[in-house]
């Protein structure tokens, strides 16, 4: 009987099991002999050889022999840490060691044939049983088809013709499925994969990269590249994949350290952990952009994003929040900053024992006495110089002060120890004795002086923010606005109320620290290579152009759905225009992500149709059930509806979210659900972990998360009514994977009444 393709493939397997076995004893006997011989270097690293230092020779000839001894050492730790990344590597390997083949040739070469998996694997002679995903050749199985394929190599654009490409599901290194495509990736792999269930952890998509989201992943020319990508599009799975590549890439001239993500929220961060380790690389830098600018600004409470939410503004509040999330208000912020170069720089005193050291007039004085030539970097610079030489010369002078007397009369025997460490034992005179003591004296309580210097201290960066506000409009600010002077300097001084106790909103943090970075020369992080940001529709451009600045060398990964903005809300869609006048056009790439493989097509299909331009959105061909709505009389029979649901989700192994609109809905509904015995996790801040079972949400921490069935409460109209909070209901709703279910009382939001009514069932 002839053999199939599946039993050929799976011998195949199973040769390539026992090589990756093999490696695992050969590299673990490796790592545990290089171990051993390091250990045994260490503990005799002296006896090898004697310590001479009678002459030059000799010294120069035990230094050889000790540097010779670290070679030997570093050695072995290098061998088996190279071991042990291999091992890493094999072990990856072992459950899943590949997902896909290729058959091609090129030109007139021999046909081949190669496997591809999550990392590469040789046998010992050096021949590839398994192909990185990431290697260049690999690019033929995301990007083409058969026949003839163009695949980018180091040395330029290669061509091949492709005979076979072969796709697997394999288990515990069993083949559960293998298909034959002609496609890039096949939908049925897609299927297959997609059909999974949610986790807490995001995982990587590898295996089912699209050629759409392969250009994301290997583009390394723009500068700036901008994914715009419908909800459930796998524009944040593509961009870690990305950064995957990026780090296999570059090796040896990028590491993780160099990478930076903004992340929507902290719960985000930690679903998307354990996509690179999984990947077998180190997590990239982690912040949410709350975060990022509250480290900067200790002592000072930033405006959370559960405050952003909940806080309801005036008409001329949110116009004023916007006109500081503008550029217009960026370049403000530097041509103010500029005119500091003349005037204006507010300065505090420097105090020393509870006296004025170094007044605020004489700092302006010794800052305004640098010509025209100097910015505000230099000048703060030369100014601290200054201060602290004129701080050294005050040494000598308040030695004989009449504290520093009294200091030294009450010198205990423990005291004159310490302070006499490095100094003389016995001293010539009581004069050179007092002397001795009073300066160590001086010094140190000097130091305090210093460090208020060297760290800014005496300039006074609350009070020049609030200068800034006031004269912000002398700047024409309010040229292109609504805003009228009067209401501006209204808002200054709610501003100042709100600052006096150390309040800071969102709004003005950004701007807050943008001063003080153009005050004090900062010119950013420069050793920071690639930055991402997620989410980007609910940024300013004002935070982009900051974080530009901030990061001045390293290019830029901006993704998002304008559809999702629900912090800047209908102000989001201006923001492609604006970002795009922040970098070079010609070094820009858009790369637009319509298919949405989260949901099945009826999920998609029903999200799509809240927006007004949904049409946009195509949804993959998975099928699930029609989402339902349920409306009621009152809570109590919304609440027994509820209940229903999750029966029937947890029947289907389904893990479910409850996704209420506020905090304080999700809190209520939760205790609703206690009361009546139903087990449930509240997620109440950014800082917990997702947990498995039935979740309660509020709907600004479901940002970016999925879940196999969505349950919206209370989608009424009380909750639900203002047009800018449609794409508020969208991201809630696109966070269902199978099954979604909308509960509302006493009546139905009006933002889904246009909703076609065969997209639905309703009861």
């Amino acid at each position: 009987m002839a053999e199939t393709d599946q039993q050929f493939e799976q011998k195949h397997l199973d040769q390539i099991m026992d090589q990756l076995h093999d490696a695992d004893k050969r590299l673990s006997q490796e790592i545990s002999k290089a171990r051993s011989e390091e250990k045994s270097l260490n503990e005799n690293f002296f006896n090898d050889f004697s310590i001479n230092l009678s002459n030059d020779a000799e010294a120069i000839e035990t230094a050889a022999s000790i540097q010779q001894q670290q070679q030997l050492l570093d050695e072995r730790s290098n061998s088996w840490q190279q071991s042990n990344q291999q091992l890493q590597t094999v072990r990856r390997l072992t459950g899943n060691p590949f997902f896909a083949r290729i058959d091609f040739q090129e030109g007139n070469e021999k046909p081949e044939t190669i496997y591809i998996g999550l990392g590469s694997f040789t046998d010992p002679k050096g021949k590839f049983l398994i192909y990185d995903w990431r290697a260049p050749i690999s690019s033929i199985y995301y990007d083409g088809g058969l026949g003839n394929v163009v695949y980018q190599t180091p040395d330029g654009p290669q061509s091949v013709d492709v005979a076979l490409k072969r796709q697997f599901v394999i288990r515990d290194g069993q083949i559960q499925t293998m298909f034959d495509t002609t496609e890039t990736i096949g939908d049925q792999m897609l299927l297959e994969v997609l059909g999974e269930k949610s986790d807490t952890q995001m995982k990587s998509i590898v295996t089912t990269i699209q050629q759409e989201q392969n250009q994301i992943i290997r583009d390394t020319s723009a500068d700036l590249l901008f994914v715009q990508g419908a909800a459930g599009s796998g524009k944040t799975s593509a961009v870690l994949q990305r950064v995957a590549y990026l780090l296999y890439r570059y090796r040896g001239n990028l590491n993780a350290s160099q990478v930076i993500m903004f992340s929507p929220n902290q719960l985000f961060a930690d679903y998307i952990s354990n996509v690179l380790p999984e990947l077998g690389e180190q997590n990239m830098v982690q912040f949410t952009y709350y975060q990022y600018v509250t480290r900067r600004v200790p002592g000072i409470d930033v405006q959370s994003l559960f405050s952003q939410f909940e806080t309801v503004q005036t008409p001329v509040q949110h116009q004023i929040a916007v006109l500081k999330g503008s550029l217009d208000f960026f370049e403000t912020t530097k041509k103010y900053a500029t005119s500091l170069e003349k005037s204006g720089m507010r300065f505090r005193d420097i105090k020393f024992q509870g006296e004025v050291f170094f007044s605020r007039k004489r700092i302006a004085d010794i800052f305004y006495s640098y010509n025209e030539n100097y910015h505000l970097g230099n000048r703060l610079t030369a100014t601290k110089e200054r201060l602290i030489n004129m701080l050294n010369r005050r040494v000598e002078s308040e030695l004989k002060a009449k504290w520093v007397s009294e200091a030294v009369e009450n010198l205990d025997p423990e005291d004159i120890r310490q302070l006499q460490n490095d100094g003389p034992q016995e001293f010539k005179s009581s004069d050179d004795e007092y002397r001795f003591f009073a300066r160590k004296i001086v010094v140190k309580a000097f130091a305090e002086i210093q460090h208020a210097i060297v760290k800014n201290r005496f300039l006074n960066v609350r009070g020049q923010y609030v200068s800034f506000l006031r004269d912000a409009p002398k700047f024409g600010i309010l040229a292109n606005s609504d805003v009228s002077e009067a209401e501006w300097q209204a808002s200054v001084d709610e501003f100042v109320t709100e600052f006096k106790d150390r309040q800071l909103t969102m709004a003005d943090a950004t701007p807050y620290l943008h001063l003080y970075d153009l005050m004090t020369g900062r010119h950013g992080e420069r050793n920071m290579r690639y930055v991402f940001v997620d989410e980007i529709q609910d940024y300013t451009p004002y935070q982009l152009a900051y974080l530009k600045a901030s990061f001045p060398k390293a290019k830029f990964t901006l993704l998002g759905d304008l559809n999702q903005a629900i912090f800047t809300k209908a102000d989001s869609h201006t923001l492609m225009n604006d970002t795009s006048k922040l970098f070079d056009p010609d070094k820009t790439r858009v790369v637009q992500l319509t298919q949405s493989y989260r949901s099945t097509a009826q999920v998609t299909d029903f999200t799509k149709a809240i927006l007004h331009s949904g049409q946009k959105i195509v949804a993959f061909n998975r099928q699930g059930p029609l989402p339902s709505i349920r409306v009621r009389q009152t809570e109590a029979e919304l609440m027994t509806a509820l209940a229903a649901q999750l029966e029937i989700n947890d029947a289907a192994k389904q893990t479910t979210a409850v996704i209420a609109k506020t905090l304080e809905d999700a809190e209520a509904i939760y205790e609703q659900m206690r009361a009546q015995g139903i087990a449930a996790t509240l997620i109440r801040s950014e800082n917990q972990r997702l947990a498995s079972g039935v979740l309660v949400v509020p709907s600004f921490l479901a940002k970016g998360l999925e879940f196999d069935a969505v349950i919206v409460w209370q989608a009424n109209k009380a909750n639900f009514n203002r047009e800018d909070e449609r794409e508020l209901m969208y991201t809630i709703t696109s966070r269902a994977m199978h099954r979604l279910t909308i509960l509302a009382s006493p009546d139905l939001s009006p933002l889904l009444a246009e909703i076609p009514s065969e997209l639905y069932t309703q009861d």
